[in-house]
């Protein structure tokens, strides 16, 4: 029986269209578009239409896409690059409690080396207070930087209200936009947003492949340097076959997400509502504002280690929380902010389904959690049934 795959949060394939679209610069079309001659002329118009391919997904304009290794080089080069260039300015940065751990890594890098950085306190449902982070915006303030979405509870931000406060106060902001992107509409514009990171294997394209997106008049110092390309700001011969891959996927996205969305949410309420059933169990993040293909609950009394190993001696693939972090111990720090104990946190589990998954995928899923979370509160010496509760 083939694997069924519920972790499209922490790794997505390739879509075949995307592969096929790739191939050739594998081979006849290997040209670098640093060149001057017609292969390289070839290669550059390649990476001309992959920019406005992922220019127009977000609503930004060509010259403010900047190819990367990746999302986490791009959050490198938005913090790092950004503090550095404008110290002069200030050197206080805000973030939230609930960052992507390499967000989180940035900032801890930064206050090594004099900046400041404070952290912003989320809700319950990990959406980050506005009151409490506006108050802590000082005249030093140089940078936000909010994720769009939690990658693990799929709580959606209100980024276009940051982003407003933002512009109002002369600071820039920066969004991790991972967990959101082709699954909600991203607009640079609207949303205000002055940076921004993205990742090519979220959208279904090549792993290994990024952008940052930098509005025109900000700027920021080069992490790497080299021969100059993407505008001197991230040197080394362009990754041409991740690139256009990643071009593609954007395109594919942008006409399908609408759709792909509407199913994935029905997946996820349906998941929601059975999995609710089970007694002591509840769902972690917020109820509405959500990512459409997330399902996150923790059941009381058992560990998240232990359901995932459960699943996967059914052949299902699921996550206990971030994959960049799933190889610690320690309970998950969004899940920590949003008030949870140590005990309720390790409890949890996250399922993301994606682009290829089928109904009976949700039904089998279905069909094993119930018997699974029962046979390890048998097993559990901490489990003590209680009245099941409605609220968090």
């Amino acid at each position: 029986m083939d694997e069924v795959y519920f972790d499209y949060q922490s790794a997505k394939p390739v879509d075949p269209r995307v592969l096929d679209y790739m191939l050739p610069y594998f081979s006849e079309k290997f040209g670098n578009p640093s060149t001057l001659h017609n292969i390289g002329d070839k290669a550059t118009e390649a990476l001309k239409k992959s920019r406005e391919q992922i220019a127009r997904f977000i609503n930004a304009d060509t010259d403010e896409i900047i190819f990367t290794s990746g999302a986490t080089e791009a959050n490198n080069m938005a913090l790092i690059g950004y503090a550095l260039r404008n110290k002069r300015k200030g050197n206080h940065i805000v973030i939230s409690e609930i960052e992507h751990i390499s967000i989180r890594n940035i900032a801890k890098y930064l206050e090594r080396e004099g900046f400041q950085v404070t952290r912003v306190p989320v809700d319950l449902y990990g959406q980050v207070d506005l009151t409490k982070l506006e108050r802590r915006l000082t005249d030093e303030t140089i940078l936000i930087s909010i994720g769009y979405a939690d990658n693990e509870i799929g709580t959606i931000q209100n980024i276009p209200v940051i982003g407003k406060l933002a512009e109002e106060k002369g600071i820039a902001l920066h969004t991790d936009a991972v967990a959101a992107e082709g699954l909600i509409p991203i607009d640079v514009k609207k949303d205000r947003i002055h940076l921004m990171s993205l990742s090519s294997n979220d959208l279904y394209g090549p792993k290994g492949v990024g952008v940052l997106y930098m509005k025109k008049r900000y700027r920021v110092n080069p992490l790497i340097i080299g021969g100059g390309q993407e505008r001197g700001l991230r040197s080394g011969s362009e990754n041409m076959h991740g690139i256009v891959g990643m071009g593609k996927a954007a395109e594919l996205m942008q006409k399908e997400m609408k759709k792909d969305a509407e199913t994935l949410q029905r997946y996820r309420d349906h998941l929601i509502e059975e999995l609710l059933e089970i007694p002591d169990s509840f769902l972690n993040g917020h109820p509405t504002q959500r990512l459409p293909n997330n399902v996150h609950v923790r059941f009381e009394g058992i560990e998240g280690e232990a359901i995932l190993l459960s699943f996967k001696d059914e052949k299902i693939a699921v996550s206990t929380g971030s994959a960049c972090t799933s190889k610690t111990l320690e309970p998950s720090h969004t899940l920590i902010a949003t008030g949870l104990t140590h005990e309720e946190a390790h409890g949890s589990l996250q399922l993301t389904p994606g682009r290829f998954t089928r109904d009976e995928d949700i039904d089998q899923v279905l069909s094993v959690t119930p018997s699974i979370i029962e046979r390890l509160r048998k097993m559990s010496p901490i489990y003590k049934p209680k009245k099941k509760m409605i609220t968090k």
